[in-house]
């Protein structure tokens, strides 16, 4: 787990060390155990390291093989490493080092670019391959780590985050309209390959990119769900369920063996977190680390869940870490947060993930979390709403899920940055007609498995713990576990009343934890003062879209502005986001990202001018 950055000129002239120097800084927070340069030619790789598997020098990155003209910069883990590892070395490969790094510099050898295929786990890497002349990209199945990069006539760029990128210079940093019509009719989920800056964009999750020295590409898309079962499996439920006890269970206990360090598990009292942590238990986890975190309560909402999360932790007997942070400490630190995001992320639990990881990485550079499990299930309330309506699936989408109807953007943003089309309909038209199944939430499901969850809950656990130097595993998202989820029958996700949200996991549950952490309400790392906006934080917020740099960028229109500010809590998003956060938390992002850096100004007027 690390941070990953390279060039590849396209002009015939060398890769400048310079350029490298310049983005790895803005890795180093990704990777705070080591740092290491390659050079050669046109190509240059940057590494930061976040030590897990083999903690010594052996797995330094950039990993480099003259003999094969070979060398490699990677992120993530690589869960079946040890028996890749025994394959190849039955095909006569010799190693050298006792991680996953070098099986993915092995693996590429023996067979090519389809090597990504026999990968299981998260990782996005890039090798050079100096016979072919060619860079190779790759993102696994479910984009849960990042890469993103910026080509132009001279140099292709790649990077773990946007502000790597925009550390290097010469990248296009006007704002893209499509990018930003998902941004703000989509939460912040913005798909790839869009961003919200037109100069950076990002590989597709299950996708590989091959670019050649002369600029040449070939981009392919290795990975897809398979298609709905039909006829589909004649399990019973109880099979059903016992299956999926397994298949989690696997899941679960691959991501506690496979590091050199301890693994803990974020801890919200939800029955995902409640479940890995009951699972990690049966596996055998001994002194199991949990950690939760609290904020101050708001009239309408509570700001924790130790209610549940210490219940949980005395259950299984855990080492339980609990944070209960203030309003003015949030208040203090969401600049910081904010800064930090590798894209402007408006959910409001991304500052206590932020938050919560600063304090985590006293104990572990790793935990488990429960991400995407309500994609997978039907966890969120809008789930009911949809499948219960009628009508057709774009119609249910604006009724229950889309933060704004399309033409409500024309009110909030000014003309140059309005899209003649609705964007985000056109990509849920082709994602209805690609993931097509029989029943309208099954197909919903299937898309936000392999798309949304993607850009929201992966994207928003990745950028923030990773701030940190923390690798955030997602047992829910394992390839394998999400291909099994997918063909099971909607009654096991809402139950037979239609109502019962995540129906099977309950039912997994049972046996392993009390009732009441089963039958509760959803829970999450809820921080109220961003949903119901008030006091200091609407003074921080107002300050943000009043500055003279929210002003000059000229993006918000200024009438809609003021009529927020005049009333900020009755703008809300039908997912019970605040409009006011989603459109501050851009603009500080865009202050603190791109107008902070003195060498994007002549790039950003040059591009704006052509």
């Amino acid at each position: 787990m690390c941070g990953i950055a390279g060039e590849l000129r396209l002009d015939e002239t060398p890769c400048a060390r310079t350029t490298l120097e310049r983005m790895v800084p803005a890795l180093a927070r990704r990777g705070p155990d080591g740092e290491g340069l390659w050079l050669s030619g046109p190509v240059g790789l940057a590494h930061r390291r976040l030590a897990i598997i083999d903690l010594s020098v052996r797995s330094a990155q950039p990993m480099v093989d003259e003999r094969l003209a070979l060398a490699l910069v990677f992120n993530g883990t690589i869960y079946n490493y040890p028996e890749l590892r025994a394959q190849l070395a039955a095909l006569g490969h010799r190693f050298v080092s006792d991680g996953d790094t070098e099986v993915i510099l092995r693996a590429y050898a023996e067979w090519g670019e389809s090597c990504v295929e026999r990968l299981h786990g998260m990782f996005a890497f890039a090798i050079w391959d100096g016979r072919r002349r060619a860079l190779f990209l790759a993102r696994d199945r479910l984009g849960i780590k990042p890469l993103y990069f910026a080509r132009t006539d001279r140099f292709f760029r790649f990077a773990s985050n946007s502000q790597a990128l925009l550390s290097a210079g010469e990248i296009d940093t006007r704002l893209d309209p499509v990018g930003l019509q998902f941004q703000f009719r989509l939460h912040g989920a913005v798909p790839p390959p869009y961003t919200v800056l037109r100069g950076i964009r990002k590989l597709a999750q299950g996708t590989t990119l091959t670019l050649y020295a002369d600029g040449r590409e070939s981009v392919r898309r290795y990975w897809r769900l398979p298609p709905p079962a039909d006829p589909p499996p004649l399990m019973s439920e109880q099979e059903w369920i016992e299956r999926l006890r397994y298949e989690l269970r696997e899941a679960v206990r691959q991501r506690l063996e496979i590091a050199d360090v301890k693994v803990g598990v974020l801890l919200s009292g939800g029955l995902d977190s409640s479940l890995i942590v009951a699972l990690a238990y049966a596996a055998g986890a001994s002194d199991l680390m949990t950690f939760s975190i609290g904020f101050e309560d708001s009239p309408e909402e509570r700001g924790d869940e130790f209610e549940y999360s210490d219940a949980v932790a005395r259950f299984f007997g855990t080492r339980h870490h609990r944070y209960r942070i203030s309003n003015e400490e949030v208040l203090a630190r969401l600049s910081e947060a904010i800064s930090a995001m590798a894209e402007p992320l408006a959910s409001q639990d991304a500052a206590s993930f932020y938050l919560l990881a600063e304090r985590v990485r006293e104990s572990v550079k790793v935990v488990q979390t429960g991400q995407g499990a309500d994609e997978l299930f039907a966890g969120y309330s809008w789930h009911a709403k949809m499948a219960a309506d009628a009508g057709p699936a774009l119609d249910r989408l604006e009724r229950f899920y889309f933060d704004r109807p399309y033409e409500a953007l024309a009110e909030m943003l000014t003309a140059p940055y309005s899209v003649p089309d609705d964007r985000v309909a056109d990509f849920f038209r082709e994602r209805f007609v690609e993931e097509a199944s029989s029943a309208f939430l099954d197909t919903l499901l299937r898309i936000e498995a392999t798309w949304l969850v993607t850009d929201d809950p992966v994207k928003r656990v990745d950028s923030m713990t990773m701030a940190w130097g923390v690798e955030a595993r997602t047992p829910f998202l394992d390839h394998r576990f999400v291909e099994f989820v997918v063909n099971m029958p909607a009654t096991l996700k809402l139950g037979a009343d239609g109502m019962t949200n995540k129906y099977a996991l309950k039912q997994v549950a049972r046996d392993l934890l009390p009732d009441f952490v089963v039958d509760r309400p959803k829970g999450y790392f809820p921080m109220p003062a961003l949903k119901y906006v008030r006091g200091s934080f609407f003074a921080f917020m107002r300050e943000i879209l009043n500055s003279d740099a929210c002003r000059r960028r000229g993006l918000y229109r200024r009438e809609f502005v003021d009529k927020l500010l005049a009333n900020p809590e009755h703008y809300r998003t039908k997912i019970e986001g605040s409009t006011l956060w989603h459109m501050a938390v851009l603009e500080l992002w865009l202050q603190q990202n791109v107008d902070s850096r003195p060498w994007q100004q002549e790039v950003r007027v040059t591009a704006a001018g052509g």
